[in-house]
């Protein structure tokens, strides 16, 4: 046990909230408070729908208010001092003094949400990902350098404008494709033979931006290039499992999170450049991409080479053939599709069922589409929550509690599931979320979130 686990260190804190709830028209403490508080956040839901931020403050206040920032500085403390990320928390306070705090701990096979105390997607089956971050890049045996692309050019080039430049030597690039797994193309290693672009091979300021503008970007070192794969776009199962990718006939860039054969050079303002030597149907192999730094799959053709690129060469496009796709993930809700039937197709990955007026929805059109991985429905959306058993290659699966106890009290899980989450919102009580939580992964026989209950006094109110 450690001081995480001490009534005194979150005392400060609980002093805070039940005087904001008492204090607050209709905040009385006849329910719960629940927040989570990291290392580098906190958040829990207070009174009239304020927050408090990471900085201690109530969201939209006028002042700061440093002993609200003391007492979940104390919270931290804590938690580096456990080696913990974060913790949730669901209080129970009287006005006359006694209070309960449940300390929840959401375990390896529980991803935490960014804000708020609730679990967010279980992982079912260890170390699963969502289908687009499996996807490999397809073979495109006839994809060719682009005619722009000439080492020998662009290192004479580099070479001009950069001759005070320390170059890595050959047995240094052969670490780094050892270290890779991967040859390097001719354009790289022409670039790093001119420069190795560690910093401290640079004399001063002045030289480190004619170097950024000679190669037009942030120029990563040798040693630091990295293989831009799926895994190094790790995004969370609720939003993953939400992503579709694909690559059209004529697109020059394939539709991937990540690939084998991006390779990561440098970085233009939080995005990060990489050479391609997995191009689309339509592109150059070590054509040049960009990674967006907002965005968790896909990436953009920026030049047809290095060459192109650095010596601001007139971009030879060609342009790709528009063609019509049903979309692979459907949204039914009041704003957009009105049918389950109007989302069904052949292509079908994604199903998501929103805010929904009307009469409960049946997912019998559904049922046997063959790329139907995630679904996602609203409370009291679906006509027969049993339905969803019959979808036999589902991967991802959302429902409302009541849905998940249907299912639960039927034995009727999906077991093609590789994680699931609970559609609720950060104002309900989250312990009876976490116990659904725990019988749903009891069944893959994964950890459960643990819950340490300390009990206290606040004394009473002033």
């Amino acid at each position: 046990m450690t001081t995480l686990h001490e009534f005194t260190t979150w005392e400060p804190l609980l002093h805070i909230l039940r005087s904001a709830h008492t204090a607050t028209p209709g905040g009385a403490l006849d329910g719960h408070v629940a927040g989570r508080i990291t290392t580098h956040a906190y958040s829990v839901q207070m009174p009239g729908g304020t927050s408090f931020t990471v900085h201690g403050q109530a969201s939209g206040g006028p002042d700061r208010r440093p002993f609200e920032f003391d007492a979940v500085q104390q919270v931290r403390e804590a938690l580096k001092e456990a080696n913990a990320d974060g913790a949730s928390f669901v209080a129970r306070m009287s006005p006359d003094g006694p209070a309960v705090l449940h300390l929840l701990d959401f375990g390896p096979a529980v991803e935490a949400e960014v804000t708020g105390p609730l679990p967010g997607a279980l992982v079912l089956v260890e170390g699963a990902v969502p289908e687009p971050w499996r996807r490999l890049p397809e073979p495109v045996p006839d994809a060719k350098s682009s005619p722009a692309a000439d080492a020998t050019a662009l290192e004479t080039f580099l070479r001009e404008r950069l001759p005070d430049a320390i170059g890595a030597t050959e047995e240094e690039i052969s670490a780094a494709e050892a270290r890779l797994g991967i040859p390097l193309p001719d354009e790289i290693k022409a670039l790093y033979r001119v420069t190795r672009a560690r910093w401290d091979d640079l004399t001063n300021d002045e030289a480190m931006w004619h170097l950024m503008k000679t190669v037009t970007y942030e120029l990563f070192p040798l040693d630091e290039l990295y293989i831009a794969d799926a895994p190094s776009r790790h995004s969370p199962w609720r939003l993953a499992a939400m992503a579709t990718v694909g690559t059209p006939p004529g697109a020059a860039v394939q539709g991937l999170v990540g690939s084998p054969g991006w390779i990561v050079f440098g970085d233009s303002d939080g995005d990060r450049l990489a050479v391609d030597l997995t191009p689309g149907p339509a592109g150059h192999t070590g054509h040049i991409i960009v990674l967006s730094h907002e965005v968790d799959v896909g990436a953009g053709l920026v030049a047809d080479s290095l060459t192109e690129l650095m010596l601001r060469l007139p971009a030879q496009r060609r342009s790709a053939p528009r063609t019509e796709q049903p979309p692979a993930a459907a949204r039914v809700n009041i704003r957009s599709l009105k049918s389950v039937e109007a989302a069904a197709h052949p292509a079908l990955e994604v199903l998501s069922i929103g805010v929904w007026e009307g009469e409960p929805l049946s997912l019998e059109p559904v049922v046997d589409l063959p790329r139907l991985r995630t679904l996602l429905a609203y409370p009291g959306t679906l006509a027969d929550p049993l339905e969803t058993s019959r979808l036999t290659g589902l991967e991802f699966l959302t429902l409302s509690p009541q849905d998940w106890r249907v299912l639960l009290d039927a034995d009727m899980v999906p077991r093609s599931l590789l994680a699931a989450s609970i559609e609720v919102r950060n104002d309900v009580d989250p312990l009876p979320v976490v116990d659904l939580a725990n019988e749903i992964l009891a069944r893959w026989d994964r950890p459960l979130i643990t819950r340490t209950t300390l009990e206290g006094s606040l004394g009473p109110v002033s």
